[in-house]
């Protein structure tokens, strides 16, 4: 039974979903969710029962002291909600968990029956995969729907995907045939580099998101950071020569793929997001940085190439 006890009556509600696990390489994807939940304070008004969900010998709970008192947190998906102020509100209902052991059509219909009483309007599910694309690029990101209608509207891609997918593909799925407009936002993420965190894939999906919702999000140190990524992996990347090989070659790919991108209607659509951005101020100070691993060097094809033609 969903009881929502609490919850005011949202305005022109967004559900933004996030996994971590399998869809989630790098942790762009649930980091995202997570800076939403930060950034606005979001508020935490429901929980699913993990123990429908999960397989604890998998995804371990966690023992911590609060007040001289042992507690434990168990592995779950939270909602919370937040309302971004401005001329236009509107709320998001923020989706923030981990991949489930079991049960996926029941964990994604509970999660339908809280967007139908919530009277959700869109959801977007986040996701990150691994992929041959070089770090020192703009992170691809691809919008994808199962609805041709939606593609049209939104500048999405119609799925053809066949083949293995996770949470995300089935929750776009039931979304899809239970009448609920959805979408799920890809950030590719490098495969010789893909250990958590990569702001820079992070910020790749909020900016898309911004794009896709119409809503201004508060980026905060995710920009700086980013860089300060980026530099980093271009240090331990230079003290490889085979890695900085492999990386110039996926470098001249990507450039040479991109070609028929550099339109007057792409141009034009990078410059229409600039002007959207450009009043947010300087850049934020900053703050702690995290340095990846140095890179493996490369070994042919990824594992996870199987991925990157995900939903």
């Amino acid at each position: 039974m969903i009881e929502l006890e609490g919850v005011p009556e949202l305005i022109d509600p967004v559900m933004v979903a996030a996994f971590e696990g399998w869809n989630d390489a790098g942790d762009a994807a649930s980091t995202a969710v997570a800076h939403l939940e930060r950034e606005w304070k979001g508020e935490v008004f429901a929980a699913l029962d993990a123990e429908d969900y999960y397989d604890f010998q998998v995804n371990r709970p966690t023992v911590f002291m609060e007040a001289g008192v042992r507690k434990i947190t168990w592995p779950t998906t939270r909602l919370s909600v937040v309302r971004i102020g401005g001329e236009k509100p509107r709320d998001l209902v923020l989706v923030r968990g981990i991949e489930p052991s079991m049960r996926w059509r029941s964990f994604c219909n509970e999660l339908l029956g809280f967007a139908h009483e919530l009277g959700v309007e869109l959801v977007v599910i986040l996701g990150a995969l691994l992929g041959d694309t070089p770090h020192t690029r703009p992170v691809p990101i691809s919008g994808t729907t199962s609805d041709a209608d939606l593609a049209r509207r939104m500048d999405l891609e119609e799925t053809k995907y066949e083949g293995p997918t996770g949470i995300v593909g089935v929750l776009q799925e039931a979304c899809t045939h239970a009448g609920v407009p959805a979408v799920s936002l890809w950030a590719a993420v490098p495969h010789y580099v893909s250990q958590p965190p990569n702001p820079k894939a992070t910020l790749a999906l909020l900016n898309r998101l911004e794009d896709l919702i119409d809503v201004r999000i508060p980026l905060g140190e995710l920009p700086e950071d980013a860089r300060a990524w980026q530099v980093g992996v271009d240090q331990l990347a230079a003290e490889d020569s085979e890695v900085a090989e492999y990386v110039q070659t996926l470098e001249e790919a990507r450039d040479t793929a991109e070609l028929p991108e550099a339109s007057g209607e792409a141009i034009a659509r990078e410059f229409e997001r600039y002007l959207r951005r450009r009043d947010g101020g300087g850049p934020p100070a900053p703050g702690e940085r995290t340095r990846p691993p140095k890179p493996p060097k490369p070994s042919g094809e990824s594992a996870d190439d199987d991925e990157s033609s995900e939903d």
